[in-house]
């Protein structure tokens, strides 16, 4: 069975990323990048599946592990009996190929280390051809090549489908395996298995060091902002600069349930809320990148803007599901691709010209096309914000009018005016003002329950949603009118043990809104939204002992998913999810602002 999902740590080489155990074993990594098949796809299955483990002989867990200080180079330290090592794990920033380092370093006694290989080709399926090839070992199926080697004489030997070495490793001593993916019909090693391990390493430390010395965040939860832009960081696919929502694909919801999504592609709205962050952060250069790409990925017809792209900005992305493999603990079924690239979601409209005008802002300089992508994305607004959509949440049940949608319709309005002004182009402004004012007064009547002093998930609906928290630092109500404060007090209803839930279900393990079964865990971000809007409306305490309980619920590395369980402690969903670490920065900075310390 697979390691619970706060047991991972990711690895990352800003192309693809590995999931690495507390019990040494890589069990996800898809290659050549985020979105390419599993080789090693143990996570949602087990060992037949694919990993690489390197451990001490017979021992079951490492005693402790951490980053390096600023870094997402990975120390697991072990001791058994005869002795100690540490093990150091890292993917170097990609020049060619992408490759993973492994080194065993001697810290007391003489320990013997077993590594373990066993690649599956294909999503965990492929079981490939394996030879020697000089100093190496190369395992061969279909496109995908994987080469092994090591930095000292190694005996590797087949062992019922895997590669096996054991190998002493006494005080004092290092040893590193490399393993490297290359298209199988190369016939020599990829270059980056002759780099010295000390070059790679110390490249890879700087490359990190150098990275989160541009943050300019200076508050008292520094350690818990930087892990988070580093986890973002490593969830950008650099050739194009877009931001995935998560490494992992299928990682559940609930337990055993069928709630179980890739997240290996580029949300608009998750993307959106990152240049955020990462502005406000001090990463201009990546919040660039990503502009770029959103510019040219959804480049077209405004009718065809999706929730979601891939990668380079492919806009199909058919959703499949893989009957081979089992799932994680069961969840059932395994999907890649995801369907909700064909939704229509109405609050993309309001995150993307909100993206393209905090950029103006910044101060990014605007492409000669943008306006004309502002006003082609307006006019399509103009006539369709009152349909109902599929929200934010994206459902798989009935459209219906989500509050949140037409907040966001708003907000495209608003931005538009406001970019409209500072850029001397004010030929719509009228138009753009009259839908703003026409959506807010919709809202404001459709979207609000006066018996529960509160705004509601749907028109004509009574129940909650986590996403009425997003109102005031949206700007459409300030933070002190009432039915704002109504509105963060009505969250109770929504609290699980101290967390929150995006939305509640009926009751019958049913949820309403999407008809799909299963509870869910408290959602991280929506948890960290409550932290930021108590602090809005000044309860200070309560805003900072939330947001100390998400932190709290971190794993050993400082890396959070997509949802908490608190009954059971453990988090569910995709991990790291990129929205939990934006969520997490943003209300960083919201509570600096109000004043707010640790406690």
């Amino acid at each position: 069975m697979s390691n619970p999902i706060e047991n991972y740590a990711l690895v990352s080489d800003l192309e693809t990323a590995g999931m690495i155990g507390t019990d040494g074993s890589v069990d996800w990594l898809c290659v050549p990048q985020f979105d390419s098949p599993a080789c090693f796809a143990a996570l949602l299955g087990d060992g037949s599946n694919g990993f690489w483990r390197i451990a001490p002989v017979g021992a079951q867990e490492s005693s402790r592990r951490e980053y390096r200080d600023n870094t997402l180079i990975l120390d697991s330290w072990w001791e058994t009996e005869t002795g100690a090592v540490r093990v150091t794990d890292f993917m170097p920033a990609r020049s060619n190929s992408p490759f993973m380092v492994r080194t065993v370093e001697g810290i007391a006694g003489c320990v013997t280390m077993r590594s373990e290989l066993r690649p599956r080709f294909h999503q965990g399926r492929v079981v490939p051809w394996v030879r020697p090839a000089g100093a190496c070992i190369v395992a061969v199926a279909g496109p995908d090549a994987l080469w092994q080697s090591a930095d000292a004489p190694v005996d590797f030997s087949e062992s019922g489908g895997s590669t096996v070495a054991e190998f002493a490793v006494p005080a004092g001593r290092r040893l590193t395996l490399m393993l490297a993916w290359a298209p199988s019909h190369l016939t020599s090693p990829p270059f980056e298995l002759c780099l010295p391990a000390e070059t790679a390493l110390k490249e890879t430390e700087d490359f990190w060091r150098e990275w989160t010395a541009q943050c300019r965040y200076e508050g008292p939860w520094s350690e818990a902002v930087v892990r988070s832009l580093i986890t973002l960081k490593a969830l950008t696919f650099a050739p194009t600069g877009s931001i995935i929502a998560a490494p992992t694909t299928s990682l559940p919801g609930c337990v055993g349930g069928e709630r179980n999504w890739d997240y290996r592609f580029c949300w608009l709205r998750d993307s959106a809320l990152a240049l955020s962050c990462l502005l406000r952060s001090g990463y201009r250069e990546e919040a660039t990148a990503w502009l770029d790409w959103l510019l040219r990925t959804i480049a077209g017809e405004p009718a065809d803007l999706q929730t979601v792209y891939g990668l380079e900005g492919q806009r199909r992305l058919p959703e499949t599901e893989a009957p081979w493999l089992p799932g994680y603990e069961g969840a059932r079924p395994v999907h890649f691709g995801n369907a909700a690239a064909g939704q229509l979601q109405l609050d993309v409209y309001g995150e993307v010209i909100d993206a393209l005008y905090w950029s103006l802002r910044a101060g990014i300089p605007v492409q000669p096309h943008m306006w004309s992508l502002v006003t082609a994305l307006m006019r399509y607004l103009q006539k369709h914000w009152r349909d109902p959509d599929r929200g934010l949440w994206e459902v798989r049940g009935p459209q219906r009018h989500f509050v949140h949608s037409k907040v966001m319709s708003w907000v495209a309005a608003d931005r538009a005016v406001r970019m409209g002004a500072l850029l001397g182009r004010n030929g719509s402004s009228a138009e753009w003002r009259a839908m703003r004012a026409a959506v807010r007064e919709e809202v404001c009547r459709e979207g609000w329950d006066a018996e529960q002093r509160s705004f509601v998930q749907s028109y004509g609906s009574s129940s909650l949603d986590a996403s009425s928290l997003l109102i005031a630092r949206l700007g459409f109500l300030p933070s002190d009118d009432e039915r704002i404060r109504g509105t963060v007090a009505a969250m109770r209803g929504l609290e699980h043990q101290g967390f929150l839930r995006r939305y509640a279900s009926n009751g019958s393990g049913v949820h309403g809104i999407d008809g799909m079964h299963g509870t869910e865990g408290a959602f991280v971000a929506c948890s960290l939204w409550y932290a930021e809007a108590l602090a809005g409306i000044g309860r200070l305490d309560e805003a900072r002992d939330m947001f100390e309980r998400v932190l709290g619920v971190r794993n050993d590395v400082g890396l959070l998913s997509e949802q908490w369980d608190p009954e059971a402690g453990r988090q569910l969903g995709n991990a790291p999810k990129g929205v939990s670490h934006i969520a997490l920065v943003e209300t960083a900075f919201a509570l600096q602002r109000s004043g707010i310390t640790p406690a």
